[in-house]
């Protein structure tokens, strides 16, 4: 596979436009554009329509693929949600004109939590909270064959493209082949940036990411981890697989997720970590559980097998692993 195979050209073009679209939805985002899901957790408008897009896409380009995905449109058929549903199909149709409310759900519902061989690993919108507060979200998509993560993509909008510059020109995404290095562009794929991770070799010196919402990941830990390590700088608080991002393009040293006190027996879903896992890889980086092991993607939806996260520049990476030991 290459930047030609019509594996890249499909999904680099099915993460520009659900781009598109959740900027469109964001830019008119009202307060009762969300679903409530059984889970409690916020659902949005550019959630499904980006579900419907990509699905549609791939599916198009490669009818006997799987797609796992973690929306379906069960939540939006009730009568209820009607007029979220509407509000879905519009978005839609401005990329595909003359779509039908019936045709957006049956494209969410090309998705499956039953994977196999190959299969496309799709979050719609992964930090739903931070797209709702106008923070950082991402459209995120990868490709795994046998349990090896091929292709990896994230679209990230809301983020700045120049690291540190965070008042400056905004809309990343992230692309990564295996073999061929990982890349950073303007959400219109020009303004290529081949991405390296950090090269910090000093704990005292290295910076951290980790997610915003304290019950995604246990703080406390982290920062106790930080302390050992003899750190100074704050952790940088981030929505989504953005994280992956910004230590693939050496901003941040490394990437820390220990499970949250609780939820101690919490799985990672595939598709919140697939396409970051590649781009950090192909940056240099490198990404395993909290007890070093590689993550494994060949289980069903979650890893099973693995506990938590640590994406690194390698560097520093059995250096922090050793701190979560004591």
């Amino acid at each position: 596979m290459d930047e030609s195979s019509l594996e890249v050209l499909t999904a680099l073009q099915a993460i520009r436009l659900a781009s598109q679209l959740c900027q469109s939805v964001r830019g008119h985002l009202t307060r009762n554009q969300s679903i409530q899901k059984s889970d409690r957790s916020p659902v949005t408008i550019a959630d499904y329509g980006s579900q419907a897009i990509i699905c549609k896409l791939i599916r198009d380009a490669f009818p006997e693929d799987i797609i796992i995905a973690e929306e379906d449109s069960s939540e939006l058929r009730k009568g209820d949600h009607a007029e979220i549903l509407e509000h879905v199909r519009d978005y839609v149709s401005e990329i595909f004109p003359g779509t039908s409310s019936d045709e957006v759900c049956s494209w969410i519902d090309l998705s499956t939590h039953t994977i196999k061989s190959r299969f496309w690993a799709l979050d719609p919108i992964d930090g739903t909270k931070g797209f709702l507060r106008g923070d950082q979200y991402a459209i995120a998509l990868a490709l795994i064959e046998n349990g090896r993560i091929e292709l990896g993509l994230m679209g990230c909008p809301n983020l700045y493209l120049t690291p540190g510059q965070r008042h400056e020109k905004r809309g990343c995404l992230f692309f990564a082949l295996r073999g061929k290095g990982s890349f950073q562009f303007n959400l219109e794929g020009k303004e290529r940036r081949t991405l390296s991770v950090s090269t910090i070799s000093r704990p005292e010196d290295a910076s951290f990411t980790e997610s915003v919402e304290p019950d995604h990941a246990d703080h406390e830990t982290h920062v106790r981890v930080a302390k050992r390590l003899g750190m100074v700088l704050p952790p940088i608080k981030m929505d989504s697989q953005a994280k992956y991002g910004i230590v693939a393009r050496g901003e941040a040293t490394f990437y820390l997720r220990v499970p949250a006190s609780t939820e101690p027996e919490y799985k990672e879903k595939v598709w919140d970590h697939a396409a970051g896992v590649i781009i950090a890889e192909e940056a240099g980086g490198k990404v395993t559980d909290l007890h070093g092991q590689p993550l494994d993607f060949s289980c069903g939806i979650t890893l099973e097998r693995n506990e938590g996260i640590l994406v690194s520049n390698g560097i520093l990476h059995e250096v922090v692993l050793k701190a979560l030991e004591i």
